[in-house]
């Protein structure tokens, strides 16, 4: 699978930087053992990036999981779907910077950009300004629905489906939303845990 993202990030950093403190335990690539450094590799093999980042190491200790959700990124997240990767970019960033997750705002961030993203709705998304972002009416309502599937899906209706499907979104679409809003509440919520801190992607752009 292409991952435009990575070949990018190969040209503008000049090596991976070197383990950051965090609040839990992770294993480097260096400590990694058996099945651990097996599933690191299958990381490797699969998105072509060749250094292993951190929020993958927090599954280290269980390398099914590793597997797992190297799996479900590539097929949820890093595939056009019935949404495309910028607009799965669009809520990925959003959702991290509603949960206040350094490492995955700014990796997002980045991919966001990578994928067609104005900088601007970027900038304004980081700063929490939905409405200041610039973006199409019907997605700046879908982000508001992920918003709401992020801090409140128990009270999602049929009336906010029906909303967005006037605004042009399918169920499918709609679907969607909840899928990649739900994996990234997942990823903000063991980052965070974690202590991983920003991997200062988007400093390496203009």
């Amino acid at each position: 699978m292409s991952r435009p993202e990575y070949e990018l990030l190969a040209q503008l950093r000049a090596a991976a930087p070197a383990p950051a403190a965090t609040t839990l335990r992770l294993i480097q690539e260096e400590e990694a053992e058996g099945a651990t450094a097996e599933a690191y590799q299958y990381f490797r093999d699969q998105t072509g990036r060749t250094d292993v980042p951190g929020i993958v190491k927090c599954f280290g200790i269980n390398p099914p999981a590793v597997r797992q959700m190297i799996d479900m990124s590539s097929s949820l997240l890093f595939h056009d779907g019935f949404l495309n990767r910028r607009q799965k970019e669009l809520i990925a960033t959003w959702v991290s910077h509603l949960n206040a997750c350094p490492y995955c705002l700014d990796s997002h961030g980045f991919f966001l950009l990578v994928h067609g993203g104005a900088r601007t709705a970027l900038d304004s998304l980081t700063a929490g300004d939905l409405a200041g972002a610039d973006l199409a009416p019907a997605e700046e309502k879908l982000l508001a629905y992920a918003e709401k599937v992020n801090g409140a899906s128990f009270r999602i209706t049929r009336a906010d489906v029906d909303t967005l499907i006037a605004l042009g979104w399918t169920e499918d679409q709609i679907a969607e939303t909840v899928h990649v809003t739900a994996m990234m509440g997942l990823c903000n919520r063991v980052a965070n845990a974690f202590g991983l801190p920003s991997q200062n992607f988007l400093a390496l752009t203009p």
